[in-house]
């Protein structure tokens, strides 16, 4: 499964803010002392990848590389013991392991007493996405923790001359997730990444627009939704409302609707596919009617149109 299948239309990049008020978004980047950046899960992840801090495959060339740091609670102080850390990236030629037994390239590591984690690697590759944009090396992280929404962030390096033309690594809430490559204690390259956990994530607006667009009904072509940006938020298009109406985003690629009366609930589950299409979920909780769930798409055509 090549890389430049991916992310054409997948990446939703958040920023988590901490209930301290020090972050906050002054107009160009996301500022404050301990944010982290979030994205939501493409079709490349699996769970379950072994518990293990050594992905180097036997006879597979590449720069050996030591990722290692520190998992926090919202305070940026206190280290998280037991926080679970996946990594995942692709194979030197490009390829993620969807498939086999082997995980390759694919570890899951469990933080000791003072919160730290690592992983040995090998450094991922660049990859042409399809269009002529090239998307430049980078790690996949998920970082969970109870008590606080998973961490889904992607790690980028210094020096890659792809950064600067790459959507997602241009974004101002990427900076602190642009790595410096030092060198670890063994002589082996090492990037460092902290990571500091949160109760709620700010969705990144520019990258919204690759969620916005109409969503057609599997069952129905008729029945449309339809979601926009605006103010940093997600909204739904609902009838004679004006304005619409604004969505919080609670993690696991999931936005919910605030507002409703006690007992009901209406959630939206965005799922990125192979193509660029886009999966959307909606289940909304009635007292009366009980549970519904509904299934709708939108066309990869629809965002690159936008």
């Amino acid at each position: 499964m090549q890389r430049r299948n991916f992310l054409q239309t997948t990446a939703l990049c958040a920023v988590a803010v901490s209930t301290t008020g020090f972050v906050h978004f002054d107009g160009h980047a996301y500022a404050g002392d301990c944010e982290t950046t979030t994205d939501i899960l493409g079709p490349f992840y699996r769970p379950d990848a072994p518990q293990r801090n050594n992905l180097i495959v036997r006879g597979v060339k590449g720069m050996e590389v030591l990722l290692r740091g520190t998992v926090r609670h919202k305070d940026c102080t206190t280290p998280y013991k037991n926080a679970k850390v996946e990594l995942w990236h692709c194979s030197p030629d490009g390829v993620y392991d969807n498939t086999s037994d082997e995980y390759r390239f694919r570890g899951t590591v469990y933080c000791d007493e003072q919160g730290r984690y690592q992983f040995l690697t090998i450094l991922p590759v660049p990859y042409d996405q399809g269009n002529g944009q090239m998307r430049p090396a980078h790690f996949h992280l998920l970082v969970s923790a109870p008590g606080y929404q998973s961490l889904i962030t992607q790690l980028y390096f210094t020096g890659d001359p792809h950064l600067k033309t790459d959507e997602q690594a241009a974004s101002p809430t990427a900076r602190r997730r642009i790595l410096d490559m030092g060198s670890s204690a063994d002589g082996r390259k090492e990037v460092v990444f902290e990571v500091v956990m949160t109760d709620n994530l700010m969705v990144e607006p520019a990258v919204l627009d690759r969620l916005a667009g109409t969503y057609v009904d599997e069952k129905d072509e008729k029945l449309k939704t339809e979601f926009f940006r605006r103010d940093h938020q997600l909204w739904r298009k609902a009838g004679t409302i004006v304005y619409g109406i604004n969505l919080d985003y609670i993690g696991n690629n999931t936005f919910s609707q605030g507002g409703l009366a006690p007992g009901r609930s209406r959630t939206y589950l965005f799922e990125p596919q192979e193509g660029g299409a886009v999966k959307m979920t909606q289940t909304t909780v009635e007292p009366k009617a009980g549970t519904m769930v509904s299934v709708a798409y939108r066309k990869p055509e629809a965002a690159l149109k936008r």
